[in-house]
């Protein structure tokens, strides 16, 4: 939950900066409404297809450690 607050308010935080040039008016303008709706999708695709890497990788990485443990333990299971 926290990584993923993390990650929306920096999201937030960018498109705001990028979209929203004028403060003087309590709504936003329809230009500006669009600029945060595209900036807002194009980081949630960026997201969605970073964490559906991190995902494939995770099993080979979790496999890779867990041979490393196994190595370094030495053939009783205990440290060497």
């Amino acid at each position: 939950l926290r990584d993923f607050l993390l990650v929306y308010n920096r999201m937030t935080e960018l498109c705001f900066r990028h979209c929203v040039c004028n403060l003087n008016y309590r709504l936003l303008t329809g230009r500006e409404e669009s600029c945060l709706d595209s900036c807002a999708a194009r980081l949630v695709r960026a997201n969605h297809r970073l964490m559906g890497s991190y995902v494939g990788l995770v099993p080979a990485l979790l496999q890779r450690r867990a041979a490393e443990h196994g190595a370094l333990a030495g053939p009783s299971g205990l440290p060497a």
